[in-house]
C-alpha cells in the first residue's frame, strides 16, 4: 500500500475551538500527524494536480473566500484566527458583503473550525494528498491512503465546519472519472460529503456514525435521509463492535448492489474507545477486522484520514485498520 503525506498540512494549527460555551484548546491540531506518520512508516509527497479537481466539486467564490479570509481578518485589525459568529439560518442568498464577519458566517456552520495564515495551504495540500492517493489507486495499486489533515467530510461545496475545508473524498470520486462509493466510518456523519454527493448521479454514500440527535453535526445523518443514493446508519453513543459490525455489513451489501467500480473510504479513528470528544466504544482490535470487511468487496480503494483525537492512540489505531488491506 503507498502512502501519502505532505509537510505543509501541519501548517494549519488553530488556536482554539469554541463549544459548549467555551473556548477549548483544538482537538484537530498537528500533533495528530506525528503518531500515525510514526506508525504507518515511510510516506511520498503528492504532486500537484492543481485547482481544477477542486474546482469539479467547490464553488470558484468558497475558494477565493477561503484562500484571502485571513488576510481579510488581518486587515480588519482583528488579531488570532478569524471566527463567525453570525449565521444565515434562514436561507442563504449569494449576496456580496463589506465585512469578512459576514463572509465567515456565510460559508460556515459552526464556531469550532477556525481559519488562520495557512489554514488554505494546508487544506489545499490535504486535497493534492488525497488526489495522490487516488492516482496511485487508478494506477494499478490495490489500495491507497493519504493522511488527509485537515480531514475533509464535513466540508460541502460551499461550505466549511467540523475542523474541514475541502471535502477530500467528493474531490477523490468526481476525479476518479469512474462510478464511485463513498463509506464513512467516522463517529461523526459526513454531512458535506452527503450534500456534495446528492448532486452526482456518479456516487453512492454510505455514512455509520453516531445518532445525530444527540452528536455533531445535528442537523445531517438522519436514517430518514436515505434514499437513492445514500444509506444512514446512525448509533447510539457506547456502541460497541458487536452492534457495529452487522452495519458494517449492511452497509457493504449495500454498496455492492449499487456496482461501483471504485471505493473511498473516510475514515476516523474517533469511534475508538478513549477518544476524548466521541463516545462509541470501538477497541483498537476491531480496526482490523474492520477493514478486512471492507477489503471483501475486492474494489480499488482509496483511503482517506478524517478525525481521531485520541492521539496516545491514534498511530497504533490508523495501523491496524491498514494492516486490514
Amino acid at each position: 500500500m503507498r502512502c501519502f503525506w505532505d509537510d505543509r498540512q501541519r501548517l494549519h494549527a488553530p488556536s482554539g475551538e469554541f463549544f459548549n460555551g467555551a473556548m477549548h484548546p483544538a482537538a484537530e491540531h498537528p500533533g495528530r500527524v506525528d503518531a500515525i506518520l510514526a506508525a504507518i512508516g515511510r510516506t511520498e509527497e503528492p504532486v500537484d494536480f492543481g485547482l481544477h479537481p477542486l474546482l469539479q466539486v467547490h464553488r470558484a467564490e468558497y475558494l477565493d473566500f477561503l484562500r484571502e479570509a485571513y488576510a481579510h481578518w488581518h486587515a480588519a485589525g482583528r488579531l488570532g484566527d478569524a471566527f463567525p459568529y453570525t449565521f444565515p439560518i434562514a436561507g442563504r442568498r449569494p449576496l456580496k458583503f463589506s465585512r469578512i464577519d459576514a463572509d465567515l458566517g456565510q460559508y460556515s456552520f459552526d464556531t469550532s473550525t477556525p481559519i488562520g495564515p495557512a489554514t488554505w495551504e494546508a487544506a489545499y495540500w490535504s486535497a493534492q494528498t488525497a488526489l495522490a492517493a487516488l492516482q496511485a489507486v487508478k494506477s494499478d495499486e490495490r489500495t491507497g491512503f493519504a493522511l488527509c489533515r485537515p480531514p475533509g467530510h464535513h466540508a460541502g461545496a460551499d461550505y466549511f465546519g467540523g475542523y474541514s475545508y475541502l471535502s477530500n473524498a467528493a474531490i477523490c470520486a468526481v476525479s476518479a472519472g469512474k462510478r464511485v462509493a463513498i463509506l464513512d466510518v467516522d463517529y461523526h456523519h459526513g454531512n458535506g460529503t452527503q450534500d456534495i454527493v446528492m448532486d452526482h448521479d456518479a456516487m453512492v454514500f454510505a455514512s455509520i456514525h453516531a445518532d445525530p440527535t444527540t452528536d455533531y453535526p445535528f442537523y445531517w445523518g438522519h436514517a430518514d435521509e436515505s434514499r437513492g443514493s445514500i444509506l444512514n446508519l446512525p448509533f447510539p453513543r457506547g456502541t460497541e463492535w458487536s452492534g457495529y459490525e452487522p452495519a458494517l455489513v449492511r452497509a457493504l451489501d449495500w454498496i455492492e448492489k449499487a456496482e461501483p467500480e471504485m471505493l473511498i473510504v473516510s475514515y476516523g479513528a474517533d469511534t475508538h474507545e478513549d477518544d476524548p470528544i466521541s463516545h462509541f466504544k470501538l477497541k483498537t482490535s476491531d480496526y482490523a477486522p474492520m477493514a478486512r470487511r471492507i477489503a471483501a468487496l475486492g474494489l480499488p480503494t482509496v483511503v482517506l484520514m478524517e478525525g481521531g483525537y485520541a492521539v496516545d492512540a491514534l498511530g497504533t489505531n490508523v495501523a491496524e485498520f491498514l494492516s486490514g488491506f
